[in-house]
């Protein structure tokens, strides 16, 4: 508030006394409503009353009994009709949508329709990152998506809703919302993007002033011109291929919303026109008697997966796509699927975040968007182009349209001119994206550390810090921390806490049971930009911003506070993470614990039980290809198995003088007695067909903190054909961990 401003009891009380006098009655509407003898006797009191309210609000009563038809938005702030703010919203990409509803609606009105607007406007993801905000980010798209829902049963006369929306939480509200309305005709209207500015940063690199300032790598006069002018226009989402692009790239792959409108330039004529003819497709679709179930089905959701995965989309879709899917009724992906179409699909598109020439999202629209990487996904043969879109025909149709229309070579060739970008170069060839070292898009690394799994946009990792061999390789101290200011503290600090290269920055209980699962873009976004930032890995149960970068690897499963190994993780543990993209199989996230008294690595996870529940090896097996990879005897802290004596003695061969217990039906064989191999952590590996014994049910739910005493504070979960028992021990006075 402005230091001069001075108001008084009196100011706010008080009134001028010209305002007093009240108008006590009105005229009303003039004519009368297109009332029927049936009407009276058959319609609801509600419905009946709906028309007085509508002629109420201005409408001419003659014109209420044509087809009504909902349009819902995330509209946000007070705008002027000449576009300056009178009351700010919260974010560019809700700021002009309301042009777009009203392009709708006048071509509703055009069309002999009646046209309604309801909103529930949305957060801005950026705004709320590193603040309690960022805690009501994903609660909000579930509560958007029931209020959307409510606001369409709440007009029982509508026959069919258009979704205009634009960004992260929003727009993914707003495809749940027309998903879950299989009997009505449903058209989603993408919000568009904000372009770029012509001498500044794209809005999601300024999002790391803070972090290049404290390091020493911006002046604060360059941050806040750079800061100011992120934005080159006023409406439309961010200009990076995040959250919010990938959700309207992913709503056209659905099928809900028309050819080539994903990524449109918010506020220009070609914009407006997309709103205009949605609005004619809806009022098609509802004259043809098709509806959302005839759209929004498991094919469609699948080649919303496909293109996804090749455009390199936002990880934070693995979230929102399934959950449209359940809006839906439908089966929801599995993380099979997910992991079978990113090794099948390659990226195609050059786009920020992921690079390696970092177009904005313009210039992906120019070069022909959604359509123009969907005839290269046909003519590798991974789309189902039977499916319909609410153009009223099928996905083969509308890529025959594509292909062959003026329109595509026009905005080609204008990218060409304006930018001097050639198009192929923007959305690729399977071949020329080869070329271009564009790689899969997501990997889910499984480890000790990730038992469940876990998630990394592998594309986006910087390719200076890849192998030769196409692998991302790395091990380092584990830095760990509990709440994400005290990360972005460390990575700001010049003193000798701060983060350095070859650290493994380690963010835990950010799960869902912990913080609702936020985003952390800003310890990402600063990692990205700072000129070392390359060379430090994150590992967190939290997820990441759409336009995240570099290797982070979040949604490690199970979380902190479900009793995941990653909750264990003290610091200076080493960390390691290989990552392959395109290969699961190859892709892992290990933890180790250093020993003094010891020249190797202690596995306290035991990394070989969870390989061998992931696989199914035999047990022996796995342990000679440790044994190779160290080039002898695998040191160890010490494993527990339940098992025969026979396969005991194989393992002992290969873990050399490291203790072992063996659980037999009755009984207890320990092998292996040297006293430098203290045992601090141990895992249990019972095939589920054994039968049971007393050594068996004494251990179930318990894990020895060593070889012969059991502990009861293990958690116990279910892997594969094998139950994992996994415990970590407390430091101790005396005793290395």
């Amino acid at each position: 508030m402005g230091t001069q401003l001075r108001v008084g009891f009196e100011d706010i009380v008080e009134s001028s006394r010209e305002l007093w006098t009240v108008q006590t009655a009105g005229a009303g509407p003039r004519g009368s409503l297109p009332l029927t003898g049936e009407m009276l006797l058959e319609w609801s009191s509600g419905d009946l009353f709906g028309l007085t309210q509508n002629a109420g609000m201005g409408w001419d009563p003659r014109e209420l009994t044509r087809p009504q038809f909902l349009m819902l938005s995330t509209q946000g702030g007070v705008r002027a009709p000449d576009g300056h703010p009178i009351a700010l919203g919260y974010h560019t990409g809700h700021w002009e949508v309301g042009l777009l509803m009203q392009a709708a609606a006048a071509e509703l009105k055009r069309l002999e329709c009646l046209p309604f607007a309801a909103f529930v406007s949305d957060p801005c993801d950026g705004r709320t990152q590193g603040t309690t905000g960022m805690m009501d980010s994903l609660p909000y798209r579930n509560d958007a998506a029931m209020v959307f829902r409510r606001l369409i049963r709440s007009l029982p006369t509508r026959q069919g809703v258009l979704g205009i929306a634009t960004c992260d939480k929003g727009l993914p509200a707003m495809m749940m919302a027309l998903a879950a309305m299989r009997d009505l005709p449903c058209v989603l209207v993408p919000g568009g993007v904000t372009l770029p500015p012509k001498d500044g940063e794209d809005a999601g690199r300024v999002q790391s002033l803070g972090a290049r300032f404290a390091q020493g790598e911006v002046t604060l006069e360059r941050a806040a011109e750079l800061g100011c002018r992120a934005c080159g226009t006023p409406g439309g989402g961010c200009q990076f291929l995040g959250t919010a692009a990938t959700s309207q790239v992913v709503g056209e792959a659905l099928g809900l919303s028309l050819p080539h409108s994903a990524l449109a330039p918010s506020g220009q004529p070609i914009w407006l026109d997309m709103a205009t003819r949605s609005a004619r497709a809806m009022a098609a679709l509802r004259s043809r008697g098709l509806k959302g179930r005839d759209i929004v089905t498991d094919a469609s959701v699948r080649n919303a997966m496909v293109v996804h995965a090749a455009f390199g989309g936002s990880t934070n879709l693995l979230l929102h796509i399934p959950a449209i899917a359940h809006a839906a009724g439908l089966r929801r992906p599995t993380v099979e699927e997910w992991v079978e179409i990113n090794r099948r699909v390659p990226r195609l598109v050059d786009a920020l975040p992921n690079g390696p020439q970092n177009h904005p999202t313009v210039r992906v629209f120019l070069a022909g968007g959604v359509p123009e990487v969907m005839l290269h996904l046909r003519r590798a043969g991974l789309l189902d182009l039977d499916v319909l879109t609410v153009s009223g025909d099928t996905l083969g149709r509308v890529l025959d349209w594509w292909e062959a229309s003026d329109r595509r070579r026009a905005l080609r060739e204008e990218l060409r001119a304006h930018d001097g970008v050639d198009p192929d170069q923007v959305i690729m060839s399977p071949d020329g994206a080869r070329r271009a070292g564009l790689t899969s898009t997501v990997t889910f690394p499984r480890g000790n550390l990730a038992p469940e799994g876990s998630v990394i946009k592998s594309t986006a990792i910087d390719p200076t810090v890849v192998d030769a061999d196409g692998v991302y390789r790395k091990r380092g101290p584990a830095r760990v921390f509990t709440r994400e200011r005290d990360a972005i503290a460390a990575i700001k600090s010049r003193g000798p806490e701060r983060l350095k290269p070859g650290d493994i920055l380690v963010l835990i209980c950010r799960g869902p049971l912990g913080a609702g699962m936020e985003e952390i873009y800003q310890i990402t976004s600063a990692l990205r930009h700072l000129s070392y930032g390359k060379e430090i890995a994150v590992v967190t149960d939290a997820r990441f911003s759409g336009v995240s970068t570099g290797a982070c690897i979040g949604h490690v499963g199970p979380e902190a506070l479900a009793g995941g190994p990653i909750g264990k993780v003290l610091e200076g543990d080493v960390v390691e993470g290989t990552l392959k993209p395109s290969s699961d199989t190859a892709s892992h996230l290990y933890i180790y614990r250093h020993r003094p008294d010891i020249n190797g690595i202690v596995h306290t996870h035991s990394p070989y039980a969870t390989a061998f529940a992931a696989v199914g090896r035999p047990i022996p097996v796995y342990l000679t290809a440790m044994a190779d990879e160290f080039g002898g005897p695998i040191p160890c802290a010490g494993f527990a198995l339940i098992g025969g004596e026979e396969i005991g003695q194989q393992v002992v061969e290969h873990i050399g003088d490291s203790p072992a217990v063996l659980l037999k039906n009755h009984g207890v064989f320990t092998v292996g007695k040297s006293a430098r191999h203290a045992v601090k952590a141990a895992v249990m590996v019972e095939p589920v067909a054994m039968p049971s014994s007393p050594a068996c049910s004494a251990a179930k739910g318990s894990v020895p903190s060593s070889p012969r005493q059991p502990c009861a504070s293990a958690s116990t979960r279910s892997c594969g054909g094998v139950r994992l028992y996994s415990s970590l021990p407390k430091r101790s006075a005396g005793v290395a961990s």
